[in-house]
Formats: structure tokens, sequence, C-alpha cells
């Protein structure tokens, strides 16, 4: 049996992942991803078949280097058939990311409803139902973002690292914390109200770069999967090659 591999290329950096089944067998992240990276990672291993996704430019590059190593490749575009339905009015316009994150979401927890946080340069809040339809969501700045606003669409606020270090505190008592708190805070907030507006069965998943960091203030219950987007591509990618 040969193993499926997966590109997630965000905006920051690309995340390649193999997979032999539903079974994560070694995943990759590279910030700027070279063709050299694809033919290291594929070095003695039978690939079966890849799908490239990717938020930014066209890696044709990357999709060449695939057709070598790869006996199918797969881009994710509106036109690939899906595991899930998509209730947007525009999916040519919805990040690719998100529809895998879904994907992921739907393949780990079939038949409930879930809140699929994406907690990376923007956060999304996206909404599964039960019967496995991405049904909506929002997007809105993250964390660093929100920081970097305040610094520089203001004249005297500092930049805070808001991403790593330290308590996050209720109220702050100084402007950095006051910056901490109502940036990382404000994240948790929004979070707590859309799950407040989902069944009470719903499960929340996060993953992203600032995932680890929200979490463990949130009110209700919330799993971490920095793999998500992934698994949701690697679970794409099987439902094409069953079709």
């Amino acid at each position: 049996m040969g193993y499926n591999l997966v590109i997630d290329q965000g905006n920051s950096t690309a995340k390649v992942a193999l997979f032999e089944g539903d079974t994560l067998i070694g995943h990759y992240r590279h910030e700027r991803l070279l063709p050299a990276h694809l033919e290291k990672i594929a070095d003695g291993r039978h690939i079966d078949a890849a799908l490239y996704c990717s938020v930014t430019q066209h890696g044709e590059d990357i999709v060449v280097t695939l057709r070598t190593i790869a006996e199918r490749v797969y881009e994710l575009t509106s036109m690939l058939p899906l595991p899930i339905s998509i209730g947007y009015t525009t999916p040519t316009t919805l990040g690719r990311d998100r529809i895998a994150a879904a994907a992921g979401a739907c393949a780990l927890h079939p038949g409930r409803t879930v809140l699929v946080v994406d907690a990376g340069t923007a956060i999304t809040y996206d909404r599964l139902t039960a019967e496995g339809e991405f049904s909506g969501g929002n997007i809105a700045p993250g964390l660093w973002m929100r920081a970097e606003a305040l610094r520089s669409m203001t004249s005297r606020l500092p930049y805070v690292d808001v991403e790593t270090g330290g308590d996050v505190p209720l109220w702050g008592t100084d402007t950095v914390n006051a910056i901490k708190a109502g940036v990382v805070r404000g994240a948790v907030g929004e979070i707590s109200y859309y799950r407040s507006l989902l069944p009470d069965d719903a499960i929340v998943m996060l993953t992203g770069g600032d995932a680890a960091r929200i979490a463990p203030l949130l009110d209700c219950e919330a799993e971490v999967d920095p793999m998500l987007v992934c698994k949701g591509l690697n679970s794409i990618l099987k439902y094409n090659e069953n079709l």
C-alpha cells in the first residue's frame, strides 16, 4: 500500500503531510515550500495520490513536482468533488483551507454539528451541520493582526506579543496587559458567542497557530487539532480516489 501526500499552503507557511489510509505518518512545515522538499519527503516512498491546496498564489512548480512523484495529482478548487456539501452563495470565493478544515471535522465527528475555528493570520469561525453541510461562517482578524492594527493605526500604543508568553488577565492594569487581554479575550469571547448559537451537543474544534493559546481560556470544551486541515485534505483526496 502506498501513501497519500497533501499540501496545505497557507499565508505564511506550508504544511506537508503523509498518510497511510487515515493514519498520519509524518508532517513537515516550510516557510517556503520548494520542489526539493517534496522530492526529499517522497524519496523511497510510493506516493499513490497527492492533493495540493493553496490560499495564496498557484504554485505551478509544486504541482509539476507532484506529478513526478505521485501517480495521481489533484488540486483543491471549487470544481473538485467533496465529501461535504457547501451551503455558500459564492463557493468560488470560499477559502480552500476552510473547506478542508470542515471536511476534517466531518471525518472526525460524522453526524455532529461542529464549530470549526482556524486561528491563524485571520480567525475563521465556520459551522458544519450534523448533515455534513458547510453552512457558512465568519472571518475576523487573528491575534497578531489585531495587535499590529493597534500599533500601526494609533500614535502611542505599543506592539504587544499577544501570541506567546504569560497569563492573560481579565482586566489589564497597564497598557501592555490591557492590549493582551483585549486582543486574546476578545477572540475567546467570539468563540463563546458562536458556540452559544449551536445545539447543546455541538463540538468546538480549533486549529491554526494560535489554537493552543486560545483553547485554555474558553468556557466550553474544545478539541485542538493542529493537523485538522491536512486531515481534511486527506479525507477529500480519499473521497476522489474512490469515485
